[in-house]
Order: C-alpha cells, then sequence, then structure tokens
C-alpha cells in the first residue's frame, strides 16, 4: 500500500514580545536550574537530587485571547446572534474548523481598502470556484509581512460588511484574514466617522455577526506559501478558553501530493 505524501503549511503568526500588534505576548522564560528549584520545591526535594541540578524549563504566558493568531466567537460581536444568545469559543462546532480551503487573493489592493461582494464574485470567477456550505474562505493581502513594522495593525486590506454577509449567505461559517483585523483598519473607520458620525462605520463586518452566526481568523501568516487557490484543507481549531470571545489556534493549510 502507497502512502499518500502530505504537506502541510504553517498558516500562523508567532507569539512574539517584539510584534508590533497592539497587545502582544509578554513571555517570562524559566531555564531548567529554576526548574530544579521549583520542582524541588514543590516535592521536597533539594536542586542538587536532579541530574546536574537541571529539571524542566518552562515559560509565563500573559496575553489577551486576541493576541496572535486567532478564531473570534460570536460573543466578541455582540451579546445575541440571530436573536439567541451569543456562542463562545468553547461552545463552537469543531466541525465548522476542518474543512476545504478556498484562497481569494487581494494582495494587490493598496492597505485600507474594503473588499466588496463585486470583489470577491470577480476572484471566484477568476479562479473558477464556486463556494459552498462549511468552506474556510481565506483572504490574502500579505499584512503579514509586516508583522514586525510599526504599521501592522493598520496594513491591510478589509472586508465590507456586505461582502461578510454575502460569504455568510453562501453557507460560509469560517473566514480568516492574515490582517490585524477583518475591518479596513479601525484608524480609517474611526477618520471615516468623526468626518461624518453615522451608523455602520464603526466595526461594520464584525457587528454583522449581531444578524449572522459566523467566525473569523485573525492574523493568519504565509498565504502566499499556498500552491493553489482550493484544492486543500484548512485545521484551525481554536483553543477552549471558557466563556471567551476567542482562542488562540495555529491553522494549517493540508495538501495531499
Amino acid at each position: 500500500m502507497t502512502r499518500k505524501t502530505r504537506r502541510i503549511i504553517d498558516l500562523s503568526v508567532m507569539l512574539d514580545p517584539v510584534a508590533k500588534e497592539p497587545s502582544p505576548p509578554d513571555i517570562r522564560y524559566g531555564d531548567h536550574e529554576s526548574g530544579a528549584v521549583h520542582a524541588a520545591q514543590l516535592f521536597g526535594l533539594q536542586p542538587s537530587d536532579f541530574p546536574e541540578s537541571k529539571a524542566w524549563a518552562n515559560e509565563t504566558v500573559t496575553l489577551t485571547t486576541h493576541t496572535g493568531t486567532h478564531v473570534d466567537a460570536p460573543w466578541h460581536y455582540w451579546p445575541t446572534s440571530e436573536g439567541k444568545p451569543s456562542k463562545t469559543v468553547d461552545q463552537l462546532p469543531l466541525e465548522w474548523f476542518y474543512s476545504d480551503g478556498v484562497l481569494l487573493d487581494f494582495s494587490d489592493k493598496p492597505q485600507g481598502y474594503e473588499i466588496t461582494v463585486s470583489d470577491i464574485q470577480q476572484k471566484l470567477e477568476e479562479i473558477q470556484y464556486t463556494l459552498k456550505p462549511f468552506d474556510i474562505v481565506l483572504i490574502r493581502s500579505d499584512a503579514d509581512k509586516r508583522f514586525y513594522e510599526e504599521n501592522y495593525f493598520q496594513s491591510h486590506a478589509g472586508v465590507s460588511a456586505e461582502a461578510t454577509h454575502w460569504l455568510i449567505d453562501q453557507g460560509i461559517k469560517v473566514m480568516g484574514t492574515d490582517g490585524w483585523g477583518w475591518d479596513i483598519p479601525f484608524s480609517l473607520q474611526a477618520a471615516d466617522y468623526k468626518q461624518n458620525p453615522r451608523e455602520g462605520v464603526l466595526w461594520a463586518a464584525h457587528f454583522v455577526g449581531k444578524e449572522k452566526e459566523y467566525c473569523q481568523i485573525e492574523k493568519l501568516a504565509n498565504l502566499d506559501q499556498l500552491p493553489k487557490p482550493y484544492g486543500f484543507t484548512v485545521a484551525v481549531f481554536p483553543i477552549k478558553v471558557k466563556g471567551a470571545s476567542a482562542g488562540w489556534a495555529r491553522p494549517v493549510a493540508i495538501i495531499e501530493e
């Protein structure tokens, strides 16, 4: 029996204290010597009881559930969705997070561009693909290439509320971006609102979740490494954080070769 070869592409950013996202993680590193001290305290031993006074290395990480690559749950958008209490990340069906992937490449769009329904329809026509329910749609803007630059969080092309509605109406439950957020950069939203205060400007695409239940993956990476726009599987299971609005994830694309 011939075993299939399988290529796996990492679609996540690094949890890194020097990344230029607004809430980077704080990581305290414990070496093997301090691990021996800790273990000795726990079990009534001496550090010297361990080989060369070394035991486990350990890290303490302080971060938000929206730090790094993560999945937004409906609770993040609003207390209710579709007239019912919004699901938190621990309540989401795992079946949503393992499915066929579809890559829509908008890396040619400028930073701050708002992707429309017609943009998505045109891109699907170009790649000759028809969306089906539970596909996982990935939006490429190449913002991950600026993860260590000061303007990272406002350097992506975003998705409009209308386009988000349209994707959900095609049966899409999980959609993702390599940008800091799904909407256009918040600085542009705020500037527009200050100039002309009105509804439907601030966080418009996120607020689609009030009416229609769906999830976003934010801060994806390496979408440029996908060799084709479809014909691969995405696995993006969020960490189960009780009652939380998001969960960290390490999404991968699985390509059978």
